[in-house]
């Protein structure tokens, strides 16, 4: 491979937004920055493509992507420049059960609130001063290292997120449909809703609900991933797709080297001359519960009982708290779920130029054992079917990923695990080794940059943006 140039200031491998983000910081400070990426196109976790049928454009990871909006490096960029566009569905998400009947989170906390009944007052209570202070919040919480510069605020914020999602939803919620919406939330942490500080993925997601949204991308995921790409060129950074990097011979000389890969593809890259005792460190860190996803390509939207969920880009399908609760606990500790919990996005709904001729997408996952080869789309379905009876005489065609077949497309997902690692209190901030400045690895021109460093997954680039900051 012949690259533009024999040496350069830093090299960056991996095109995620987190690579890319790098990327970018990179070329504010340095002349020369080259991006390598294995695929064929740049976007990692942020891309979309046609996986089904012609002219039905699906996400290929990340669907929905309120901490892209909110994200205090990529609000920097003004990506609209590059043809970024937010679409607000509606109704940010909503919960529906078997009966016909939903929750919803809107994009006002009032409204919410109003709709949850007497629980209302506490979850109004328990949520203001987040809302009304989000971007002080989010950045201090999506910093590397939890030293604030709101502490009054994070204060209170910890107050309520150190808890167990379990505890706080107990002590605050009477009604088990209340609970059950707040357990769908703070199971997007992937871990037991028993485990000390889950609450606090619960509380965020609701808080980025109303305070900024949970929006989609006009055209799909990949749009975003385009716009940060030709950020990076604008300042004159080199970009090189379809390049595997197996080993440091196969990059050219560099000053600095950022890689946006999981602990365990670090170690499996040649050359780095890492300390042993660096890599044992590495090789401790520990990955969560993959996912199996599924997209379909729809002939028309799809038939909720409950007519909210029309108006949501992001539904939840879980059931009770308890049943949210077991299906996670089944996949973290490597059992097979016969009542999945489900995430679902149907883009198509609102912005039209992901499906022809009045067609629609779906996009939907539930957690699986890490590592696992079954393909549960059956059981996803099955889900879906019961708050959507006809669901399944709508598909015209599907593809789904096992956890195993989700790693062989991303090999970042380690055993399906979308988020670069298992994101319990123990390794929140300990990601990928303990350390003031987790991003240097042992070598000191050689960083990681990956979700697998703090604040940890999501598509915001802060692993990244801190990385290369940190210069």
């Amino acid at each position: 491979m012949s690259y533009e140039r024999d040496h350069y200031d830093a090299v960056v491998v991996g095109a995620g937004p987190n690579g890319l983000a790098a990327a970018i910081t990179l070329a504010r400070k340095f002349r020369s920055v080259l991006l390598v990426e294995a695929k064929e196109t740049v976007g990692g976790g942020a891309r979309s493509a046609e996986l089904t049928l012609p002219g039905f454009i699906h996400d290929v990871c990340s669907a929905v992507q309120p901490l892209a909006l909110s994200s205090p490096f990529f609000r920097q960029l003004e990506l609209h420049r590059h043809g970024l566009e937010w679409i607000h569905p509606e109704i940010p998400l909503a919960h529906p059960f078997g009966d016909g009947e939903c929750l919803c989170l809107h994009r006002s906390l009032e409204a919410t609130a109003y709709a949850l009944g007497p629980d209302g007052k506490a979850y109004r209570e328990m949520l203001q001063p987040f809302v009304e202070n989000h971007e002080r919040l989010l950045s201090d919480v999506l910093k590397p290292l939890p030293i604030p510069e709101h502490p009054i605020l994070m204060a209170r914020f910890g107050l309520q997120a150190l808890r167990s999602a379990q505890n706080l939803a107990e002590a605050k919620f009477r009604s088990a449909r209340v609970r059950a919406l707040f357990a769908g939330l703070a199971a997007h942490a992937m871990i037991p809703l028993d485990q000390t500080a889950t609450a606090a993925f619960g509380i965020l997601l609701a808080v980025l609900a109303h305070g900024v949204g949970w929006p989609i991308v006009k055209g799909g995921s990949q749009k975003l991933a385009d716009a940060l790409a030709d950020c990076f060129r604008e300042k004159g950074g080199e970009i090189r797709t379809g390049t595997s990097v197996g080993s440091l011979g196969d990059l050219p000389g560099a000053d600095q080297y950022f890689f946006d890969v999981t602990p365990r593809q670090l170690l499996n890259i040649g050359g780095l001359d890492l300390a042993e005792g660096y890599r044992r460190r590495l090789s401790r860190f520990r990955y969560g519960p993959g996912v199996c996803k599924v997209d379909w390509a729809l002939s028309a939207p799809i038939p909720w009982k409950a007519e909210a969920c029309r108006k949501a880009g992001t539904v939840h399908l879980g059931g009770s708290f308890d049943e949210i609760d077991a299906a996670i606990r089944d996949a973290h500790e490597g059992r097979r779920c016969l009542s999945p919990y489900v995430v679902l996005a149907q883009p198509s709904l609102f912005d039209p130029t992901r499906a022809p001729g009045g067609g629609h997408t779906a996009w939907a996952y539930c957690h699986a054992p890490h590592g696992s080869g079954e393909d549960v789309a059956d059981l996803i379905e099955e889900r879906i079917e019961r708050c959507a009876p006809g669901f399944r005489g709508l598909i015209l065609a599907k593809r789904s990923l096992s956890p195993a077949a989700m790693e062989r497309h991303n090999p970042n997902y380690v055993g399906g695990d979308i988020n670069g690692g298992l994101q319990d209190l123990s390794q929140l901030y300990s990601r990928p080794v303990l350390s003031f400045f987790p991003y240097r690895t042992s070598k000191k021109n050689i960083y990681i940059c990956s979700s697998s460093t703090p604040p940890g997954g999501g598509v915001h680039g802060l692993c990244g943006y801190y990385a290369a900051r940190g210069l």
